[in-house]
């Protein structure tokens, strides 16, 4: 059980990671924009890790559901801050325990088999709970918001650590741009560790 508390947090605040990096991450696109340039002009992150332009749709989703683009951006966004969180609670896990004997390593003895154990002795469900109240309080009403055109994708209006977004516009999106980058590697990190670890059946640095 050893990521009792390092997945189940790193679950828990996944949600919350959206709010609370919550700045406007990312333009919207109306159906008006959406004729006179494309998404990857309209929105930040068309770049790669180099920084340089990477425009990918090989689907073409952009165009095909353009009233839809928000939503993918406010997606790829949750996810993102989810998978960093995670990536972080997996490592961590493997080699800090909360006190008490469910979460020693004699009882879990690596990061990957918390889930099974988690979900015999009960947290599972709780962390299911906190999610699922978080999506009804505060992601349901967020997207609403976002549909109305009243918030862009990923935006919680936690402004204060960052650039400001209407002064230093420029320096505002190169972080938007950070968040992306680091967002999109955590998301393959995350499923080559998960991977890794079950195949191997080791912890970190899952060999």
């Amino acid at each position: 059980m050893k990521s009792v508390i390092g997945l189940t947090a790193a679950a828990c605040l996944a949600g919350s990671v959206q709010g609370f990096t919550g700045t406007p991450l990312v333009g919207r696109v109306s159906s008006k924009s959406a004729m006179k340039m494309s998404v990857f002009e309209e929105y930040v992150g068309a770049v790669d890790f180099r920084g340089k332009k990477f425009e990918f749709d090989p689907l073409n989703f952009a165009e095909s559901y353009s009233p839809f683009v928000p939503w993918f951006r406010e997606c790829e966004l949750r996810h993102g801050r989810t998978a960093m969180l995670a990536v972080t609670g997996f490592i961590t896990t493997d080699f800090f325990r909360i006190p008490g004997e469910a979460y020693s390593f004699a009882s879990i003895p690596n990061t990957i088999d918390a889930h099974d154990a988690l979900l015999k002795t009960g947290p599972m469900y709780q962390l299911l709970l906190w999610i699922g109240l978080w999506d009804i309080l505060i992601t349901a009403p967020s997207v609403q918001a976002m549909g109305n055109g009243e918030r862009e994708a990923g935006d919680y209006a936690w402004t204060w650590f960052g650039p400001d977004p209407i002064t230093d516009k420029p320096a505002f999106d190169k972080r938007r741009e950070s968040e992306l980058m680091n967002g999109r590697l955590a998301m393959c990190a995350l499923g080559g560790i998960a991977t890794q670890s079950i195949i191997t059946g080791h912890g970190f640095p899952y060999v």
